[in-house]
């Protein structure tokens, strides 16, 4: 008895591959690349490109939206700037800094005088200056006016200390108070204001 169906449709894959199956050899995996927003600038190519493919590569990378860098423009950094205002002044750092500022200048006083006397009586000032005045000043019973017993540099030294400690009280005593009063005028018309820049 023989079959009158014809051939079966497996008939036709019992020698080929089947339908899940790829024809030809299969390729090795490749490695994945994210979709990038613009592609990359060409290449340039040599051999028988010439003077055609700088052109073409700067126009392929200004298409490809590339932007080159402008080398004529200064990339200097701005100097920053801060606009303040002193809103108040402590009192007491005020008398600190007065009281030592003022002693500091007591003490320079005090050894400009003694290097002033020192250099004068070197220079014979004080025994001219002090004969004229004694003959000016004599009498037939006694002498005149000693001005070098008077202008010694013990009391030259004493007198200069003197005005020393009183220009101590008195600058420390007037800062503190200019303090107060700043103050107060700070909270009417809002204190001094002051621009700081940074260094470059």
């Amino acid at each position: 008895m023989t079959d009158t169906r014809g051939s079966q449709p497996y008939d036709a894959y019992a020698s080929g591959p089947l339908p899940g199956e790829r024809r030809g050899q299969q390729q090795p995996a490749q490695p994945y690349h994210p979709p990038q927003a613009y592609a990359p600038p060409a290449e340039r190519t040599g051999g028988g490109a010439g003077g055609g493919t700088g052109g073409g590569a700067a126009g392929g990378s200004e298409q490809h939206g590339v932007k080159k860098p402008r080398t004529g423009i200064r990339t200097e950094p701005r100097t920053r700037k801060a606009r303040l205002r002193v809103a108040k002044a402590d009192p007491w750092s005020v008398m600190k800094v007065s009281f030592l500022l003022s002693i500091a200048l007591g003490v320079c006083t005090i050894v400009a005088a003694s290097v002033l006397w020192m250099v004068m009586d070197a220079m014979g000032v004080f025994s001219t200056v002090g004969g004229t005045i004694s003959e000016a000043t004599g009498s037939n019973n006694g002498g005149g006016f000693d001005l070098q017993s008077f202008l010694s540099l013990p009391r030259v030294l004493l007198f200069t200390s003197v005005i020393a400690v009183i220009d101590v009280v008195l600058a420390t005593a007037l800062a503190t108070l200019g303090a107060f009063i700043y103050n107060l005028s700070a909270g009417f018309v809002g204190g001094v204001e002051l621009t700081l820049a940074e260094d470059e």
